[in-house]
């Protein structure tokens, strides 16, 4: 189920990544400087072959940083390294929900493919060939980065918050489990774009929706409202309570 969002550019992608990797060696000088100190300090107190495990050490250190930088804030951040962050761009799933720890490992760990032979000169090619700038790692893991500004765009037409007011349920809850902030993201993006699709897509898409969310709504739910009202109706009920405010 692809919702469509703007595509960051090849350029915005460069600066997010030249603000990471300034990040990157000022995080490897500083590990440099410590293990060139704790080597000095065993050479002082005539520790044996320590040097050997300093140098497997910095070099587990570095591969970590190299790699697991970029895997280890967008886990931490929802698809943003702080040079992400900076630009306003995010990575996500095609499907537009936040990629799994094992998604984001194995996206940065094909950055060895994407920087040959030097400055990610097949990741730009790769991304040059196809319309939604996606390198390798992107296709391995099904991804692709968006502007950020992307999010606050998604503002979807309310109907039937009159109707929720007036229906026999009134206050009462329509879910029984809260919704997760990648649920309420999922129907804002499909109620803000439901006019631009074909009446048979929309109606497939929302039932799909439906389908997911089901497990989590109260018995009587469906009995109150149509579909695309029903998932109105349970973003409306959520928005209510002040948690949802900020889809970032």
């Amino acid at each position: 189920m692809a919702l469509d969002f703007p595509i960051a550019g090849i350029g915005s992608r460069f600066l997010a990544i030249a603000i990471d990797t300034l990040l990157q060696a000022g995080i490897g000088l500083l590990l440099l400087i410590i293990v060139t100190t704790l080597g000095r300090t065993g050479t002082l107190f005539g520790l044996r072959q320590h040097s050997v495990w300093l140098v497997a050490l910095l070099g587990a250190l570095i591969f970590l940083l190299v790699f697991g930088y970029f895997a280890f804030f967008e886990v931490l951040w929802n698809g943003q390294t702080p040079g992400k962050r900076t630009v306003g761009i995010r990575v996500l799933k095609d499907s537009g929900r936040p990629l799994t720890p094992s998604e984001a490992i194995g996206r940065n760990l094909l950055r060895i493919v994407d920087q040959l032979p030097v400055f990610y000169a097949v990741g730009v090619v790769v991304a040059l060939m196809n319309a939604q700038n996606k390198r390798v790692g992107d296709f391995v893991a099904g991804s692709i980065v968006v502007r950020e500004s992307s999010f606050t765009e998604v503002k979807p037409i309310w109907q039937t918050t009159q109707s929720l007011s007036k229906s026999p349920l009134g206050a009462a809850r329509l879910s029984q489990q809260d919704l997760s902030i990648e649920d309420l993201a999922l129907i804002d993006a499909f109620l803000h774009r439901r006019y631009d699709l074909t009446p048979d897509v929309r109606s497939r898409m929302a039932e799909q929706i439906l389908s997911r969310l089901r497990p989590k709504l109260s018995p009587q739910a469906e009995d109150q409202f149509s579909t695309e009202s029903l998932l109105e109706a349970v973003a409306f009920e959520r928005r209510s309570t002040g948690r949802y405010s900020d889809l970032g």
